[in-house]
């Protein structure tokens, strides 16, 4: 007797075995997050750009933007994309030092950079009298960089809790889903800043 007559004849049906792992349950999850958080970036540059087109008198960035500033922190954030590269290469070598002084460079770079758009704002509220009630302008950038920012910062706290994480032996080379997740987060900031450096600084 076949296979399928004898799940017929008990009159059931063999479960299917589902591709998914505990791994890659993680990974779809993280996956679907930042597709969703594409789309809200999406939306504020879609509505940066209307605003700004429709607006006769929206200042050039140049002339009140710090461009070499901002290019900085760009810098910044893509090197620490490749420290994030560096430190989950690693940790799947098993090199924990290595990962360890990677993974706070990263966090490091994520700080240096809220630390320079604090300095950014501070200058664009008291000395260029820019605010969100001000006009469109000043609407759209604050909350369109502040929302990166805070998507920095909260990568920050991320990479921090992985960081110790590390430290208590949690990661090993054949159990690291945790900081490759984390590491789609991080480079996944780094590309919506390029974007957001694009079209409000330079464009």
């Amino acid at each position: 007797m076949s296979t399928a007559a004898v799940a017929e004849h008990h009159g059931g049906v063999e479960p299917a075995e589902t591709p998914l792992t505990p791994e890659s349950w993680g990974k779809l999850a993280m996956w679907l997050f930042l597709a969703g958080d594409a789309m809200s970036f999406g939306g504020l540059l879609a509505a940066y750009g209307a605003l700004r087109y429709s607006d006769p008198t929206w200042p050039h960035p140049s002339s009140i933007l710090g461009i070499q500033l901002t290019a900085g922190m760009t810098f910044l954030l893509v090197c620490s994309s490749v420290t994030m590269v560096e430190a989950l290469a690693a940790v799947r070598q098993g090199n924990d030092a290595r990962f360890r002084m990677f993974l706070g460079l990263t966090i490091l770079g994520g700080l240096m950079f809220l630390g320079l758009q604090a300095h950014e704002w501070t200058n664009l509220i008291v000395h260029e009298g820019q605010s969100v009630q001000r006009n469109n302008f000043g609407a759209t950038f604050f909350v369109l960089t502040g929302f990166h920012g805070m998507h920095v910062f909260s990568g920050v706290v991320y990479l921090t809790i992985i960081m110790f994480r590390g430290l208590s032996g949690a990661y090993s080379p054949h159990h690291n889903n945790e900081v490759e997740i984390a590491a789609l987060y991080w480079h996944f900031v780094d590309l919506v800043w390029i974007l957001v450096f694009t079209f409000v600084y330079l464009v």
